[in-house]
């Protein structure tokens, strides 16, 4: 019974851990909570099921097909991200730091909306890609489904990880995450480089919609919305800011979740609250999170 729930808590954490990235990345950079990356992942979503709509030779592609449903998810996430910072936040940059977030809030409502009357407002059943497979690990049994989730998401965080360590871009983004003026004031590119920290983190928005989809095996308009306080949740458990936070709080979070779901009184009922009171305990106990810094005030 452990080791099943522990599988399971590791497959809902990785898709958590994902968006909690999304949150992450933009944080650290901007100290802005980017509300409408919730949207940006129910998005992502509906991208993956329109190209198994209008492409159905994805689904006898094998892990082709299902590379090029994950790549243009992700890619136009991305981009719809990148949009939503040039549009939405760039130009309230150097306002008072309320203004950002409320224009997030609007986004997000205008996106789930937008959806909402111009797609469907009715659940849309997520077209099953990968044949269930069950595999014996003692008592527990683990699917190819959840193998397919939890390979996928850990491929993306090494990458990312790699990125931000091993490449130009990702030092100019560490750069900007230190001080952003003195990174420009250094040559780099502010404004490009949050672009493309919008990209990533929409890129790994989309993907996380598509396992969301493949996990629950249906997509609906405003299915962002708690996976979105949740994986923000997950980022502010592990240090928001804090890439290595963001992967440790979702997989934290998603195993509490199925634990409650399986081992309390109605169970079921109460998961979603587990999400909500670790956020409130934080706060109060340790508001920089597990590996968290406080960061000092400037005069």
């Amino acid at each position: 019974m452990f080791i099943q729930q522990l599988i399971n808590g590791l497959t809902l954490g990785a898709i958590y851990s994902l968006i909690a990235l999304g949150y992450t990345l933009v944080y650290g950079i901007l100290r802005l909570i980017n509300f409408a990356h919730s949207e940006v992942l129910m998005l992502g979503a509906f991208i993956g099921l329109g190209v198994l709509t209008f492409f159905p030779a994805a689904f006898q592609a094998g892990p082709l097909g299902l590379t090029t449903v994950f790549v243009l998810s992700m890619l136009g996430s991305g981009v719809l991200n990148m949009f939503i910072e040039k549009c939405a936040y760039r130009p309230l940059r150097h306002t008072l730091s309320l203004a950002p977030l409320i224009s997030a809030i609007g986004i997000s409502i205008i996106l789930q909306n937008a959806v909402f009357l111009w797609i469907t407002n009715q659940s849309q059943t997520f077209p099953e890609i990968v044949v269930p497979t069950n595999f014996s690990i003692g008592p527990a049994t683990l699917n190819s489904l959840q193998l397919v989730i939890l390979f996928t998401s850990l491929v993306l965080m090494v990458l990312l990880h790699l990125f931000i360590q091993k490449t130009k871009t990702g030092k100019a983004m560490r750069a900007c995450a230190d001080d952003l003026e003195a990174a420009a004031l250094m040559g780099i590119d502010s404004n490009q480089i949050i672009g493309i920290t919008f990209l990533v983190g929409g890129a790994l928005g989309g993907a996380a919609g598509v396992l969301n989809g493949m996990y629950y095996g249906s997509i609906k308009y405003n299915l962002g919305f708690l996976p979105g306080v949740k994986a923000f949740t997950a980022a502010v458990l592990g240090g928001i800011g804090n890439i290595q936070g963001a992967v440790l709080g979702g997989f934290i979070l998603g195993i509490l979740e199925v634990a409650a779901a399986g081992y309390l009184p109605n169970g079921s009922e109460w998961k979603d609250v587990v999400a909500f009171v670790i956020l409130i305990f934080v706060l109060l106990i340790r508001p920089t999170g597990i590996l968290g810094e406080k960061i000092a005030e400037k005069v």
